[in-house]
């Protein structure tokens, strides 16, 4: 079910669901830890302290535009670390057709960041090259984010993605770098929130009096709102992270904005001690 936040509704595309075998990204949340929180269970963990974790596509239907949020892992990728990852072949794509999003019909892309499974379906391989999968629309890049992975991607994994699922947007003059706190369209503004990558943003909508924020990866899962100094071990600056985590989730804690994030599903901030807690709101509706 879409969510509905003023005149905006948002469309949730799950492409891989993961429980437990998180430790890689998340080492602290151990099983005894992710127990301790009776709130995680069952929406975000397991009974046994296994997290849930999911890689998603967010497609937002504004009174003007089709704008999709992170484009996930894609299909026929290589070079990625995770084995998994790699040589993908799934029905994404007729999925988002099936539900009435066909790719021609998205207006705007817009990444959070620039990690492997934020990017992925920027494109599809054509007759052995890789092109815009939205051939219409425009590619929203923070110019941050773009500038530090053209200059730095040194892993293996990073130069593969930003060469067939990056660099190919912007050779095919798709791709518009912005600022990371831009407005995109009447409803939607960017929000700074580095840490996890140099230039991560996150989305802030606003229409007819509702709010939603789309986290990205600010936190890989609501765990670390009762943690904050969990963090991910990919994110490019662990202190940077625990500083936007902690100022994000205050600036929306106690309000009635829908919060969803790049790895978990929707719900609503709370105040928890001096940290916070995360309450699941299931099966769509109105923010």
């Amino acid at each position: 079910m879409p969510w509905t936040v003023g005149r905006v509704r948002i469309s949730k595309f799950v492409e891989l669901e993961t429980v437990g075998g998180t430790r890689f990204i998340l080492p602290q949340a151990t099983p005894e830890a992710i127990r301790a929180l009776s709130w995680l269970t069952p929406d975000f963990a397991t009974g046994e302290g296994k997290l849930k974790m999911v890689i998603q596509t967010l497609v937002l239907e504004t009174p003007t535009r089709r704008i999709v949020v992170d484009t996930g892992l894609g299909n026929d990728k290589q070079g990625r670390s995770v084995p998994v990852w790699n040589n993908r072949t799934t029905p994404f794509l007729q999925t988002l057709s099936a539900a009435g999003f066909p790719p021609e019909s998205i207006d705007m892309v817009i990444c959070t960041h620039l990690h492997v499974d934020h990017v992925g379906w920027n494109t599809r391989l054509v007759d052995g090259q890789w092109v815009p999968t939205f051939a219409k629309a425009r590619y929203v890049f923070g110019r941050t984010e773009y500038q530090h992975w053209r200059d730095h991607s040194e892993a293996a994994d990073e130069t593969a993605t930003f060469a067939d699922s990056v660099q190919p947007i912007v050779a095919a003059g798709r791709a518009d770098l912005v600022a990371s706190d831009a407005a995109i369209c009447d409803e939607i503004t960017l929000i700074p929130t580095p840490g996890h990558s140099p230039g991560h943003v996150s989305l802030h909508i606003r229409s007819d009096g509702a709010e939603a924020l789309l986290t990205g990866d600010v936190a890989h899962h609501p765990c670390q709102m009762a943690h904050l100094d969990w963090s991910s071990t990919v994110d490019s600056d662990p202190a940077q992270g625990i500083a936007t985590r902690q100022a994000l989730f205050s600036r929306f804690a106690d309000t009635a904005t829908l919060v969803i994030g790049g790895h978990f599903d929707a719900g609503y901030i709370k105040r928890d001690g001096t940290a916070f807690r995360f309450e699941a709101v299931r099966g769509g509706g109105s923010a």
